[in-house]
């Protein structure tokens, strides 16, 4: 007789290690929140792999009792690709930040998008170089001073979703690391994704750029800088969602409306449309203080093929085709010759 199957804990995935951020740093939230949702993911622990780049954020396999990969800087994408392949029963998980997979690994960040690799990829953006010192980063806004840039950074800044929209990644969302409410689900919602999952989460750096995104966090001004995405709901927000987005039928472009003023009605406020690839960017590029920030799914195409499965079924293919594979026969094929 099987004995019953035990139920996990967020315990049972806290490793024996001893986490080591600074106080206050948002990924102790981020760790305790994917802490406790990983026993609801019905996945075996054997089968979850946390693999990371390098910086502050990238500590978090140590502090995950799974298995784990602490990669080097800018090339996790790449080695959790090679898991995954290797092995795609494995629910990998990829964590970086903004520096990690917008700078160095960019190029690396661009590919496993553009492939649809079945990967989950956290991004922890708290726009800075945490771990070295506080230098300005890809995402920091124009004017932030830093050690490398003392007279105030002149970067346009980059936007991590509109980023990811435009490598072809077709699941793309954003949160906030301190609102397990919210967080959670979207981390459900991209662990459910077939495909890579892209997921910003503006984390707070309390030492070297503390309090960066306090007016999306702090419930008293939430209400007017906070856009709450839901499929199939109205682009509200506001003190009792009184505000909206609609599209300006002459420009094209997004612009804000007060819902009774003007003959504006909730009928003239766009729905959100996770499906709408074209929305996504607009909202992806919204930003403060013009425009409230977007925090949900912006985007969600479920019926892509996932390059992890075009892999297996060419090797399908080909084992049908040309047969048993030989050692020997490879080595000898193809462009040799012989040196005498």
């Amino acid at each position: 007789m099987n004995a019953p199957v035990q139920k996990l804990t967020a315990k049972d995935y806290s490793s024996d290690q001893e986490v080591r951020w600074c106080p206050g740093c948002g990924d102790y939230a981020i760790l305790k929140t994917i802490q406790k949702l990983m026993p609801e993911l019905d996945v075996q622990k054997e089968n979850q792999v946390f693999v990371s780049g390098i910086g502050c954020s990238s500590r978090f396999p140590y502090y995950m009792n799974t298995y784990g990969f602490h990669t080097i800087h800018g090339r996790a994408p790449s080695f959790a690709t090679g898991v995954k392949l290797s092995n795609p029963e494995l629910d990998v998980w990829v964590v970086t930040g903004d520096g990690d997979g917008l700078s160095i690994g960019g190029n690396h960040m661009i590919h496993v998008l553009r492939r649809n690799v079945d990967l989950q990829i956290l991004l922890f953006n708290n726009e800075i170089y945490g771990l070295t010192k506080g230098q300005y980063s890809p995402t920091s806004k124009v004017g932030t001073k830093s050690p490398s840039t003392p007279d105030g950074s002149v970067d346009m800044p980059l936007r991590p979703c509109v980023f990811a929209l435009g490598a072809g990644a077709k699941f793309v969302a954003r949160t906030i690391d301190t609102e397990a409410k919210h967080l959670a689900p979207v981390l459900g919602r991209a662990h459910d994704h077939k495909g890579a999952s892209f997921v910003e989460i503006y984390q707070n750096c309390p030492v070297y750029n503390d309090g960066i995104f306090d007016q999306i966090k702090d419930k008293k001004t939430a209400a007017d800088t906070r856009l709450v995405l839901e499929h199939g709901k109205p682009l509200t927000f506001g003190v009792n969602d009184t505000k909206g987005l609609r599209l300006n039928a002459k420009t094209m472009l997004l612009e804000i409306v007060t819902i009774g003023e003007d003959g504006v009605t909730i009928d003239d406020v766009i729905v959100h449309d996770e499906t709408n690839k074209v929305l996504a960017q607009m909202l992806a590029s919204l930003k403060l203080p013009e425009f409230p920030e977007p925090i949900g799914v912006l985007y969600c195409e479920s019926t892509a093929p996932s390059y992890t499965d075009d892999v297996y079924q060419q090797r399908i293919v080909v084992r049908e085709t040309r047969g048993p594979a030989d050692i020997n026969d490879l080595l000898r094929s193809g462009h040799t010759w012989t040196v005498s």
